[in-house]
């Protein structure tokens, strides 16, 4: 058994709460207790610790922040907030879990890892890209090492809505909107159109509804599969070679130099998209002259689904193989809560730190800079106005 169990504290109680985070931590019980949780509706924040058992539950973060039993502050708002309420964490010398994307621009990543290197108590960041603790992706870098050469990479997330996985996963979800003051929608607003000002580089009014709702499906969506390809390839293209937007579809043209060769180059594609098909392909894979090697990923919101690795290759007869590997039936999200608590109770390092989160941000950069001209105001694209996008 562990040797002491962190208290936590959970501001955003919505699907990603009470489908994921909270009922882990309860499995997690020799490590975690979740002591207080908050959320902008006082009737979701009940809802949430009369279901799980929370002994606490508030409106007003402060009180997460204030409380001196409260050993880690786990964020899963909007992502507007992250940024203030992991400073404001940091500041009150708590450990913070803030689910990805960090933030959504280069200013507010960098306000994020100052009030880290000033933080008391040695509170740390721990970003949540779960994807990137799947215990199957150990067996990925493995394979993934002797390709050799690598000639081709591709990174896709293509899914269809995921009220079809949370309908099917029997959690029942239970949100409300009725007491939330129209203030915390105005403030809501606010403070997403000075993010997204600060990531495009241009006035808000400026921005077209397909810049608004680009920048946020990279950040929510584009920010696993992109994660885990800096990871994979190495961190950061050389270039964004070119992009497109369809629609909500989006395809980027990476140019990548191999590690082991840094004169050999070779082309990264990325590709998502959001429909109606309920179906869910997440998928990094990298090509080698001899092999190919693939990570799948199933959907998050039912738990226990195996996350597999396939490799093809030509063996030493001449002859094409087939080889698909699992390493674990336990979920990325349990084994990144356990990684979190290593780094929070006994000091190990961050895999996922803030720093890693801001090569994110860079990517995020280098990809708007290439967004095709005609989508943006000015364009065909219409004013972001007062628009406020939906999440994937």
């Amino acid at each position: 058994m562990a040797s002491k169990i962190l208290q936590v504290g959970i501001i955003g109680a919505g699907d990603v709460a009470q489908i994921v985070h909270v009922p882990t931590f309860v499995f997690l019980s020799s490590l975690y207790k979740v002591a207080a949780i908050c959320d902008v509706s006082k009737k979701t924040a009940d809802h949430c610790a009369t279901k799980f058992g929370i002994a606490r539950s508030t409106t007003d973060p402060a009180d997460i922040f204030d409380d001196a039993n409260i050993d880690l502050v786990v964020l899963l708002t909007s992502d507007e907030f992250h940024a203030p309420y992991t400073i404001a964490a940091l500041q009150a010398g708590k450990h913070v879990m803030v689910e990805k994307p960090m933030t959504l621009s280069l200013q507010s990543a960098q306000k994020i890892i100052e009030a880290e290197r000033a933080a008391p108590n040695g509170a740390r960041v721990f970003v949540g890209y779960m994807r990137r603790y799947a215990p199957s992706l150990q067996a990925f870098h493995r394979e993934v090492s002797t390709i050799g050469s690598i000639k081709y990479a591709r990174v896709r997330d293509i899914i269809g809505p995921n009220a079809y996985f949370i309908g099917q996963s029997g959690t029942d979800p239970q949100k409300f909107f009725d007491d939330i003051p129209p203030e915390a929608r105005r403030d809501r607003e606010a403070r997403l159109a000075a993010l997204l000002e600060e990531a495009w580089g241009t006035p808000f009014a400026e921005l077209s509804r397909e810049q608004v709702d680009y920048c946020c499906l990279l950040a929510n969506l584009g920010s696993h599969g992109l994660s885990l390809m800096r990871e994979v390839l190495g961190g950061l293209p050389e270039e964004v070679l070119a992009s497109t937007d369809n629609a909500r579809w989006y395809t980027t043209m990476f140019d990548y130099r191999n590690r082991a060769s840094p004169h050999d180059r070779f082309t990264c594609l990325y590709e998502t998209g959001i429909d109606t098909v309920p179906r869910f392909d997440s998928q990094v894979a990298v090509f080698g002259e001899n092999k190919s090697v693939t990570i799948k990923y199933d959907t998050p919101f039912v738990k226990g689904l195996g996350i597999t690795v396939e490799i093809d290759e030509l063996n030493e007869h001449g002859e094409k193989c087939h080889r698909s590997l699992q390493t674990s039936y336990e979920d990325a999200y349990t084994a990144e809560l356990r990684d979190l608590y290593e780094c929070v109770a006994n000091g190990k390092d961050i895999k996922t730190t803030a720093a890693d989160a801001l090569e994110d941000l860079k990517l995020f950069k280098m990809m708007m800079d290439k967004y095709p001209e005609h989508k943006k105001k000015g364009g065909s694209g219409s004013s972001a106005g007062g628009f406020l996008p939906s999440g994937p």
